[in-house]
């Protein structure tokens, strides 16, 4: 546990916790400077408070006053167990083990939601045209181990609001005889077909199979990332078409996410999937997709949509932020200056 004195500088604890990496980092509760950022794989450790205890040990002890971790899950209550990870955890027995003051535990996407108002043009990749608007609502979503979606709501004070939600594990809907095919497949696999069965890791995975399913072809036994590899060389047409339909797939989501929010301040697209398939998604229909929602096309088509560059350190910065809401909720957020709403397009 980190070992507390007077003279050292008070730190606060970030985790960026996904099915497979964990993002950790440091920050003084003064600014919002990111230290001793690391990755780390989960399977790496048996529990949550394995992994904090060695981070915390290899750096000296830090005292740590306060922590924020973003999870892979919803956060409905004290005990807690990742979506697609084994860890699950007591709110209470972790504040407890390291001596916190406060302990928040969030949503990831809410957390890298969060992150949205730092976000510099250079941090990402404008897929097709459209203008964000100042005051508009922010959609965000990403797939990666599993998809996430959030986004900002303006509260009326110059700052904005995280949403968490869960929709991820909604029902997919399919556009043209393809997709309706592949789901179909998927539905004699699944049951039901979360929209988080296509827009995953494993779900390129499926999308790979149904395609082979679909065009007589015997599948062979890849991982996503072989998927995404020979789709990108097109050494295998069943991968490039699966690529096709996963940005299909994407745009359709993403549209219809911009839809229940209103997303006028444009939708944001994150995750460790989207980053490598950017080119890919440039030249796809994912705009089409995104727009293809008949009489409201047009509200989306002045809609902007962004691949958020990989950087792990979004979330986290996210992170730090909801922690700053959470004890102080009368001030802005460290990292964002209070004012009118910033100008994300």
């Amino acid at each position: 546990m980190p070992h507390k004195t007077s003279g050292d500088v008070p730190l606060d604890l970030l985790a960026d916790i996904g099915g497979t990496n964990a993002r950790l980092a440091l920050c003084a509760e003064k600014n919002s400077l990111l230290i001793d950022t690391t990755v780390v794989e989960c399977k790496r450790y048996p529990t949550l408070q394995d992994m904090l205890r060695e981070y915390l040990q290899t750096r000296g002890q830090r005292q740590v006053n306060r922590a924020a971790l973003a999870v892979a899950t919803p956060v409905t209550g004290d005990q807690v167990a990742l979506t697609n990870n084994v860890w699950s955890f007591s709110q209470r027995a972790v504040q407890a083990e390291f001596h916190l003051d406060t302990l928040l535990v969030l949503n990831d996407f809410t957390a890298l939601a969060q992150s949205l108002p730092t976000i510099e043009p250079a941090d990402r990749v404008a897929i097709g045209v459209g203008e964000a608007q100042a005051d508009g609502p922010i959609a965000l979503l990403g797939a990666g181990t599993g998809l996430g979606m959030s986004g900002l709501l303006p509260d009326g004070r110059g700052d904005w609001v995280a949403i968490a939600g869960e929709g991820g594990h909604s029902t997919i809907a399919p556009n043209g005889s393809l997709e309706v095919a592949i789901v179909s497949y998927l539905q004699r696999v699944f049951g039901h077909v979360s929209t988080e069965r296509v827009l995953s890791g494993q779900g390129l995975v499926n999308i790979y199979e149904a395609v082979c399913s679909v065009n007589g072809l015997r599948s062979k036994a890849l991982q996503p990332d072989t998927v995404v590899q020979l789709g990108l060389s097109h050494d295998d047409t069943a991968c490039s078409q699966a690529l096709d339909c996963f940005c299909s797939f994407l745009g359709s989501a993403a549209g219809n996410w911009a839809l229940t929010l209103g997303a006028r301040g444009g939708v944001y697209i994150g995750g460790g999937i989207a980053p490598r398939l950017t080119d890919r998604l440039q030249t796809s229909s994912f705009r089409a997709a995104f727009e293809s929602k008949g009489r409201l096309s047009g509200y989306l088509r002045d809609i902007p949509t962004w691949v958020l560059r990989d950087r792990p350190e979004y979330a986290l910065r996210g992170a730090a932020r909801a922690l700053s809401q959470h004890v102080n909720p009368a001030a802005p957020a460290k990292g964002h200056v209070a004012g009118p709403l910033p100008a994300l397009g």
